[in-house]
């Protein structure tokens, strides 16, 4: 079933241009059609009916995981843990006058891996690509895309209005609840004051109600809005500036994935240093950029013969989708 979005506008985003966020059923959006239109063109998406059997749809919801892991202690945020019962509790009591916490520090593979297959198959579209690979150093190579479990109740959401690290795309998939995604496109970096000494991070607190006299540059900057239900996945591309509002609430897991078209700005996120490039980074960059040669080969040998024996074998240097993949092992993803 399609939503349809309006939306209401708070004045100070009046001033600003506001657009929604392309929608896309996956019935008529092939792997291939996202990866052209969206992925290599940066562009944002919400998918519809995206992961249709995966059981976390009818049985993931606050209670779910009140009675079966309450006794759990996560962490939650920055420096808090929570026994899973009373996180639920406070998700719950959560308004937009006193939002609650907000659970975004779990990684699924890590910390709570018998929910795993919940998710299964897994959403196609949001495959690691290049993070599966054997070739990625050791430190970066997050076969699993980093898959993240994310609960919150009614005003909640990420402290930060950011991008993501390694020049990383995201695909949030909503299971539970409803939730409003506001994002910029890295051309609006200017607009939206990201702290000097944290590029990732945005100095906006409230994007809901900017203070324009502190940022009037906002003004500037066009903002995408879209709100994704139960069943849909957003693509949030690389260097993309993302905020996202509990709306009500809501369960969602969250992935990364690295491919060609982010891969320069991978190198350069990953080997960048305020002193000045030593032989070892030199030596890492220069490993990155022929790792991203080979695995570039191998994904357009993949593409140009499906199917051909030789394309098999070479698959794990680079899986071009979670079939080229199979059933690879998954192993606990590692902060970068």
């Amino acid at each position: 079933m399609g939503h349809t979005e309006t939306l209401s506008l708070t004045a100070a985003q009046s001033a600003m241009t506001i657009e929604l966020i392309e929608r896309r059923p996956a019935a008529t959006l092939p792997y291939e059609a996202f990866l052209n239109e969206y992925v290599v063109r940066n562009r944002p998406v919400i998918i519809s009916d995206a992961v249709p059997q995966w059981n976390a749809l009818r049985t993931w919801t606050p209670d779910f995981f009140r009675s079966r892991f309450g006794s759990k202690t996560v962490e939650v945020t920055y420096g808090v843990s929570m026994r899973f019962a009373d996180l639920i509790d406070a998700v719950l009591a959560s308004t937009p006058e006193n939002p609650g916490p907000y659970l975004h520090k779990v990684i699924i593979h890590q910390h709570m891996p018998e929910l795993l297959p919940d998710l299964l198959p897994e959403n196609p579209y949001a495959f690691p690509r290049r993070y599966c690979s054997p070739l990625m150093p050791k430190r970066f190579r997050r076969p699993d895309g980093y898959l993240k479990l994310l609960i919150g109740g009614p005003g909640g959401k990420f402290p930060l209005m950011h991008y993501d690290a390694d020049n990383a795309h995201a695909m949030i998939t909503e299971i539970y609840g409803d939730k409003e995604f506001i994002i910029f496109s890295p051309a609006d970096t200017p607009h939206v004051y990201p702290f000097l000494n944290s590029s990732h991070t945005s100095q906006i607190e409230n994007i809901d109600n900017p203070d324009l006299e502190r940022f009037p540059l906002l003004t500037s900057a066009t903002e995408y809005r879209g709100t994704i239900h139960p069943g849909e996945a957003i693509f949030v591309p690389s260097g993309w500036w993302h905020s996202a509002h509990v709306v009500t609430t809501s369960i969602s897991v969250c992935a990364n994935m690295l491919d060609a078209s982010s891969w320069e700005g991978f190198i350069s996120e990953c080997c960048h240093s305020d002193n000045g490039m030593s032989h070892a980074m030199a030596a890492k960059r220069f490993y990155l950029h022929a790792t991203g040669s080979i695995m570039s080969v191998v994904e357009k040998f993949q593409r140009d013969h499906p199917g051909a024996g030789l394309a098999k074998s070479l698959a794990h240097l680079a899986p071009a989708s979670s079939n080229a993949a199979g059933r690879r092992a998954l192993n606990p993803a590692r902060p970068s």
